[in-house]
């Protein structure tokens, strides 16, 4: 199970390097089409919707990998048993929280694909599709906190880049 979390993480990192080279493409487009008198309609709407899907399918790898900001000051003060509750206390609060995000992220993407909504700029793309990317990886990193939270409460070390990495 741990090899498979993993690799989805990873899978879901990828994604989000590729939808960063997707910005690129986008933007270089657009630029290059303009200087000569070209028009490509949705560079514009497509590099914001490889950005957005860069930041949400990054969500869990950059979480795992113990890359997202945290303030330690206060885990550090603590003794040992006192950090470990409050860290499992934070990550419960953090799985209700994503969980809540997850939720409406879907149910918007959902609801795009269910009533047909496009795009009002002039690419015209369903809205569900470039959403997907944000459910997707709102869902992934709920998955990674409440994998943190489990890991935590059996009483593992939290999880970071070096150890991700071994």
């Amino acid at each position: 199970m741990r090899r498979f979390l993993d690799g989805l993480y990873g899978a879901a990192g990828l994604l989000a390097g590729l939808c960063t080279i997707g910005v690129l493409v986008a933007v270089l487009a657009a630029i290059i089409a303009r200087q000569l008198g070209l028009n490509i309609p949705g560079t514009d709407a497509y590099a914001g919707y490889f950005m957005a899907a860069a930041g949400f399918l990054a969500l869990a790898s950059t979480f795992k990998h113990g890359e997202h900001i945290r303030v330690t000051l206060l885990l550090n003060a603590l003794s040992p048993a006192a950090s470990r509750r409050l860290d499992i206390f934070a990550l419960g609060i953090g799985c209700l929280m994503a969980a809540s995000f997850a939720f409406f992220s879907v149910k918007l993407a959902y609801d795009s694909w269910q009533f047909n909504d496009m795009s009002t700029s002039n690419d015209a793309t369903p809205l569900w599709i470039p959403q997907l990317s944000m459910a997707v990886g709102t869902v992934l990193f709920l998955v990674a906190l409440l994998d943190e939270l489990v890991r935590r409460s059996r009483g593992l070390a939290a999880a970071t880049s070096q150890q991700t990495h071994e």
